[in-house]
């Protein structure tokens, strides 16, 4: 995996292309030709105090802290897309990911899709910062039969990180500490409002917003693969929120199966998801079936775990 990083993503597009990758997906003459004058003969200057400097006047880029920017530098880069159907690029505003699936050891499609993208970026105006784009390898075999070597953007070798050191048996001991600790930072202000005697309805929202809030984030993804420990050490956080609070509150645990199951109904719902094929009912139509793991790793996975859950609820 190539974790992409662009230097000033939003301040180097070209408003004249953008316009015509506009066009080209069907956008009216009328919205393109507001958003280039949106985007065109921008003045800018910057003040202090009572103090201005000279104004200058901006003909690229989408500005950075509207609204619409995202938007549009999604339009722009939707051409982005893999040669190779062994490769994937996942994007997300400008955080662009290249995924390649190497098969007996052949790399040249990924190798290739990496420069075709360096190609691409020139092409478009979009400078990749080679030092902060960062490689991993996902490699789970016990033994390697060849080593990777480097890879080259515009002459520059990518830093790569070894996927060992970031995928490790305390990885999500690691990340419950960090939350853990984040949260017991926030307690201390929540004792501090439970001390001036607010409502309690007030305490549980601060609860939710602040503590709450960080001990849940993503859990749909890494709660599964903690250790006991780490559950009764997210629960604790929870448990002593509630002594405070004067209120039940919901477990971790209970917010992970509902998110779990909210988000598996979603890709059901949804045909065209790429994973909406792993959720098959069996004959009976009752039951979903089961994905099969060779591993503690994959069957502790969302996807296994989100049907497992769906069979043990009942149907809505």
């Amino acid at each position: 995996m190539l974790f992409i990083d662009f230097s000033s993503a939003f301040n180097t597009v070209i408003p004249s292309k953008l316009i015509s990758k506009l066009s080209q997906l069907g956008i009216s003459t009328s919205i393109c030709n507001w958003i280039l004058d949106f985007l065109t003969n921008r003045p800018q200057s910057v003040k202090l105090d009572n103090l201005s400097s000279s104004t200058i006047t901006l003909n690229t880029g989408v500005p950075q802290g509207c609204v619409l920017s995202p938007l549009l530098y999604s339009l722009f880069t939707h051409n982005c897309v893999p040669v190779y159907g062994s490769n994937t690029i996942i994007k997300f505003t400008d955080d662009t990911t290249v995924v390649g699936l190497i098969k007996d050891d052949d790399e040249s499609a990924y190798r290739d899709e990496v420069q075709h993208l360096a190609v691409w970026c020139a092409t478009n105006n979009l400078e990749l910062n080679t030092q902060k784009t960062k490689e991993i390898i996902v490699d789970f075999r016990r033994t390697r039969s060849h080593a990777h070597t480097p890879i080259y953007i515009n002459g520059a070798v990518v830093e790569r990180v070894e996927f060992q050191v970031l995928w490790h048996p305390h990885l999500w001991s690691h990340n419950t500490s960090t939350l853990v600790k984040k949260a017991q930072q926030h307690l201390h202000f929540l004792r501090s409002l439970k001390k001036v005697h607010l409502n309690p309805r007030i305490l549980v929202e601060f609860y939710r917003c602040t503590i709450e809030s960080i001990l849940t984030n993503c859990i749909s993804v890494w709660y599964s693969n903690c250790s006991a420990s780490d559950h009764k050490a997210l629960q604790r956080m929870v448990k002593t929120a509630q002594r405070i609070t004067g209120t039940q509150l919901t477990s971790t645990e209970n917010i992970y199966h509902k998110r779990c199951l909210g988000r598996a109904r979603d890709i059901i719902k949804d045909a065209s998801h790429p994973n909406h094929g792993l959720f098959t009912l069996l004959p009976s139509g009752r039951r979903y079936r089961s994905l099969r793991s060779r591993t503690s790793r994959l069957r502790k996975s969302f996807f296994p775990e989100a049907v497992t859950l769906l069979n043990a609820t009942p149907p809505i």
